[in-house]
């Protein structure tokens, strides 16, 4: 039996999209959890809080994305469509907080960048799951 080229090519597209979003949550978990440590050291860390619950949030929906995208396999989208959806909600909206600090913490600047990434990712991904 010969496969068909159209869908071999949509299997591997696929593959690395999900390689793709998951590579941008892990560095956007690690961008995070670096930048919430790095607040937690900051002289006015009070005025951080909302940064620092905004990067542990974060951090912990790319991790949990990353590990279920690590071991997706083909069948019903529709819970890892919201986990992903989910995770690019937490993604911008951490990128919107820590874009208020970058300008005075170079690790907000960075994770903002990640998140950014993310985000990026998980929209390519959700444009293909039905």
């Amino acid at each position: 039996m010969v496969s068909d080229p159209r869908n071999d090519a949509k299997t591997q597209d696929g593959a690395d999209l999900i390689r793709r979003c998951l590579e941008a949550c892990s560095d956007c978990a690690l961008a995070c959890s670096a930048c919430a440590g790095a607040c937690l050291t900051e002289d006015r860390v009070a005025d951080l809080a909302p940064c620092i619950r905004s990067d542990l949030d974060c951090a912990e929906l790319c991790t949990v994305t990353g590990s279920v995208l690590a071991r997706r396999a083909d069948g019903d989208t529709r819970g890892l469509r919201a986990l992903v959806e989910a995770c690019r909600q937490a993604c911008l909206s951490c990128a919107e907080e820590c874009e208020k600090h970058a300008r005075m913490h170079d690790h907000c600047r960075v994770c903002a960048e990640a998140c950014r990434r993310c985000v990026a990712a998980c929209d390519d991904l959700l444009a293909t799951l039905q």
